[in-house]
């Protein structure tokens, strides 16, 4: 029988306990047998691998369908969700692009302003490298580089024995990984560990076949009759010995197959898709990491200060977990997975011992880490409640307004 899970029993766990998991199994939304498609990586592939699995005698071939990296990514936006939604206030940096100079010495036209105003703002929890971003580093606070600024450069000397810093700016940078190799230390700056890791791994794959799909063209426009395209969009049928003839497909007329096999060995792992006995989902909190990290307040450390610091981590990481996970997981077309229960995490406590159950939805998991949050403050651990916005530099803004005026440049060439 699974226990709710209060702020006494973690901040208890996370003082003696190994670590918090939570595994489960899926299927597609579909229903099982339904096929689902994993995403690709470098040369059009799937990540198959051979696995050793628990009650198996040989091992089974399984596929990867949402990395370590990409789970993390869904959990910090399951944050993100939550507070705009007015769920969490918590730490976060900011850099808003709505508010620009549209003047400059860069020939603008009206398009290309407009979508750089759809940038609109990009929080912390929404750039790749979280506090380490080149897209903070390189943005403004009152017109001082971030880092140069107060409130930036206290994080030119964090460390893991000197969290504070990061813990009242960005946490979560303390719970997902970072490390600040852009900062002024280069390669050499501060590498902080990743304390929650998920995986969600399809089990017992079936490749799809790539020849058995095509979308069937009405009009059954053949490919040997080829067309001329003209610079406005226009075309028209290309006689017999016409140069620049292209197939019909160019200006999406005619049948589309999928892609055609390249050879044996990566045909099957090219956009056909799977089908999977089950998808299984590993989610692992470890609180041995969050005991390597020390917050020392004006010099001095305090363990029962450490201690209240590492709740909150830990509440945190449980909370972006439920929210991202606990009512399925779509994670791209044809890859919505349906859960076969509700998230059940296990406290790994001592060897030995069976693992103790607690049952977590979002709303404890939210009122977990605000309880766990007044704690924190209570103790005089800094936290802000409201964003530090920045400004974007002008060489950033200059970056940005000439990639989308390329942007459009490559959409009406591909058009015409």
């Amino acid at each position: 029988m699974a226990e709710n899970l209060d702020y006494g029993k973690l901040k208890e766990a996370v003082a003696q306990s190994a670590a918090f998991r939570c595994r489960r199994q899926l299927q597609p939304a579909g229903g099982e047998g339904d096929k689902v498609f994993p995403p690709t990586f470098a040369g059009a592939v799937y990540a198959v691998e051979q696995r050793r699995l628990p009650g198996r005698e040989s091992s089974v071939t399984c596929v990867l369908l949402d990395s370590v990296q990409s789970q993390a990514n869904r959990m910090e936006l399951a944050l993100q969700e939550a507070i705009e939604a007015g769920r969490l206030r918590l730490p976060l940096i900011e850099v808003d692009f709505s508010d620009h100079d549209p003047t400059g010495d860069v020939a603008m036209d009206e398009k290309a302003d407009r979508l750089i105003d759809a940038v609109g703002k990009v929080s912390s929890l929404q750039v790749p490298h979280r506090l380490a971003d080149a897209i903070l580093r390189d943005s403004e606070l009152k017109g001082v580089p971030f880092r140069q600024s107060d409130v930036g450069k206290p994080l030119n000397t964090v460390s893991p024995g000197k969290a504070a810093p990061l813990f009242e700016l960005c946490p979560t940078a303390l719970l997902f990984g970072m490390w600040d190799s852009t900062g002024p230390k280069g390669g050499l700056g501060p590498k902080f560990e990743r304390a929650v890791v998920s995986e969600i791994t399809g089990v017992g794959a079936e490749v799809g076949d790539l020849l058995r799909g095509v979308r069937r063209d009405p009009l059954e426009v053949r490919a040997a009759v080829k067309v001329l395209k003209a610079p406005d969009g226009s075309w028209r049928v290309a006689g017999p010995n016409a140069k620049g003839a292209v197939s019909p497909s160019e200006i999406n007329h005619s049948s589309v197959p999928y892609p055609k096999r390249r050879d044996e060995k990566t045909a099957a792992n090219n956009y056909a898709g799977v089908t999977i006995e089950y998808a299984e989902q590993i989610t692992t909190l470890s609180l041995i990491c969050l005991r390597r990290l020390r917050f020392p307040l004006g010099g001095t450390a305090n363990g029962e200060t450490d201690q209240v610091a590492r709740a909150v981590l830990a509440a945190l990481g449980l909370c972006s977990a439920t929210l991202a996970f606990e009512s399925g997981v779509g994670l791209r077309s044809r890859g919505l997975l349906w859960p076969n229960g509700p998230m059940i995490w296990e406290l790994l406590d001592r060897p030995g011992l069976p693992p103790q159950t607690f049952a977590l939805d979002g709303a404890q998991a939210v009122a977990l880490l605000n309880e766990a949050i007044d704690a924190a403050k209570n103790a005089d651990l800094p936290w802000r409640d409201a964003p530090v916005v920045l400004k974007p530099s002008a060489e950033l803004l200059k970056l940005v307004r000439l990639s989308q005026l390329q942007a459009t440049k490559e959409g009406a060439e591909e058009g015409a």
